[in-house]
Formats: C-alpha cells, structure tokens, sequence
C-alpha cells in the first residue's frame, strides 16, 4: 500500500485471514475502502475473499464489483466450474470440501448440524443504521447464544460424551473442530484441517 498508484495492478488474496473473524473482516473492509477512496493509490485491484459481507460494499461505492466462481450443486455434492461470473457469492462450501477430502462421516453431519444451528441465529453484519461494530456485536451475541444452545442440546442427547475421561489426540480433535468455522473456511484450509485430524485419529489406533 505505501508504495502503491494510481498506475498499480493490486493483487490481494484472503486479507485478514489469521486472526478473529471480526478482526480480519474489519481490516479487509477498511483496506478496500482505502484503495476505493484515496485517489493517489484508486488502482485497478483484485480483491479474493471469503468475507461474504464484503459483498455489500458494492452497494455502497461506484468502483466495487463483485465476481464469483460459479458452483453447481446436485445432491449435497458440489462441482467447481472454474468460472468467473457476475455477482458476489453468498455461500462457502468448507464442509463439502471437506467431505470431498475424506472426513469422517460422523464429523460432517455434526457439522452441518452446528452450521444450520448457527445460521439460524445469526444475523446480518451490519445493523440498521449500516455500522459495522454495531452489527458485529450482535452477530456475536447470535452466535454465543447459538453455542450455549447447542450445549444444552449435546448434554440432553449425549450426557456422557464430553464428561469421559478423554485421551490426549482425542481431546485434540475434538478442540480443532470447535475452533473452525466451516462456512468461512477455504478449499486449502479444509484439506489442511482434514489433513491433520487425520494424523490425530491415526494415533488413536
């Protein structure tokens, strides 16, 4: 950025990826507003993300477009046409790559569960009024309130689950999967989780 202009080609792939979900979003959003509103760095930029909220952008600034690689459902499955069109895209598709990838079945279905169970709490990024930190706070909110739910819910189905005495790569396991979020995860981060749950159930056996 601080060597960037007018006359730039800007290439940006997955900004703010690496941290909190609201903290990268919030670094995505603000440097794309900076390429779009100061004219000594307004070059042309190509902007990959998997922040769907980003797609409201397009609304709010003449310069922003949004493009997608179109995907075909059929029968839960998915298949990558590799090809750009018109529009931004308002899904990810983290689990099915996942079970693409070899996970185990049991872990998919528990995560379309936890996924729906989400979803259905959350809310939109941006509060009435259009702030972002007003916004978030609320989706935050959705989701603990989402999280204790489906506590509750884990409890009443399988009391004893989570209160045996676990082994070490279990308990891995079991915090891996609590820590992503399979809605916003990318093709090479499924692979990679799936890459190491594996290791992880290898060493059980």
């Amino acid at each position: 950025l601080n060597n960037a202009t007018r006359n730039s080609l800007i290439l940006l792939d997955e900004v703010g990826r690496g941290t909190s979900t609201f903290d990268g979003l919030s670094i995505a959003w603000a440097l794309a507003e900076y390429l779009h509103n100061q004219p000594s760095v307004a070059a042309k930029t190509l902007f990959a993300t998997h922040y769907h909220e980003l797609n409201e952008l397009e609304n709010m600034y003449d310069h922003i477009v949004n493009y997608n690689v179109s995907v075909k459902e059929h029968d839960d499955k998915v298949i990558f046409l590799r090809k750009l069109v018109r529009g931004g895209a308002d899904h990810s598709y983290g689990i099915q790559v996942a079970d693409m990838a070899g996970l185990p079945s049991i872990v998919i279905e528990r995560a379309k569960e936890i996924l729906s169970n989400l979803e259905s709490h959350s809310l939109d990024l941006t509060d009435s009024n259009g702030t972002l930190e007003e916004g978030a706070k609320k989706k935050k909110a959705a989701v603990k309130k989402a999280a204790k739910e489906m506590e509750k819910q884990e409890q009443i189905a399988q009391p004893s689950l989570f209160q045996t005495q676990l082994d070490p790569n279990t308990e891995q396991l079991i915090d891996k999967l609590e820590a992503c979020d399979p809605n916003r995860m990318t093709p090479i981060e499924s692979l990679m989780l799936v890459s190491e749950l594996k290791k992880l159930v290898e060493k059980r056996s």
